[in-house]
């Protein structure tokens, strides 16, 4: 189940905090909780993509986005992803996580964030391909910054980001049928 209540209690703790830049750092705190646990007693893999909607959406309030969607009546959807698990986040491992775009082309917004344990490990990290979708299909991101009041190039895309997208680029759609 959708963890609703703690995505609303993440909304509500953030809703005072000054806005950030577009490709401004959200940090946000968490704990794991029994029901996020899988039966090696540690975070879910699947729980742990659906922990950093409960950064990403925040961070997209932070950045002025929600009101521009909810104005315009778009929605956000997550068109591909990238996961390094690293280390193990057991039950009650408290966590921060750090969430923020890290790039846009013509179609998407790429965003990066990471979860990092009270040692100072980083226990899981994302690379998403997101997408702001209208009637029409994809919002295209010049789109969506001229309705937030925000006139800006893109930033460079780091070396391996570029170098997923280009991998991406690669792997055909639909799958092979086997």
């Amino acid at each position: 189940m959708y963890p609703a209540p703690r995505l609303i209690w993440q909304m509500f703790k953030h809703r005072n905090d000054p806005p950030v830049a577009i490709t401004g750092v959200h940090v946000s705190s968490h704990i794991c909780l029994p029901w996020d646990i899988d039966l090696w007693m540690e975070l879910n893999n699947g729980r742990t993509l659906t922990l950093f909607d409960l950064g990403r959406i925040p961070l997209a309030q932070r950045i002025g986005l929600i009101g521009v969607i909810k104005q315009n009546g778009w929605g956000l959807a997550v068109a591909g992803a990238s996961v390094r698990y690293r280390r193990r986040i057991r039950m009650f491992d408290k966590i921060r996580m750090r969430s923020h775009v890290v790039f846009w082309d013509d179609r998407f917004i790429y965003i990066e964030q990471s979860m990092w344990k009270t040692d100072g490990d980083c226990a899981n990290h994302i690379l998403l391909r997101t997408a702001v979708t209208g009637k029409a299909g994809i919002v295209p991101p010049a789109r969506i910054l001229d309705a937030m009041g925000q006139q800006m190039p893109a930033p460079q895309a780091p070396d391996w980001v570029r170098a997923w997208i280009e991998a991406e680029g690669q792997r055909p759609w639909p799958p092979a049928k086997e």
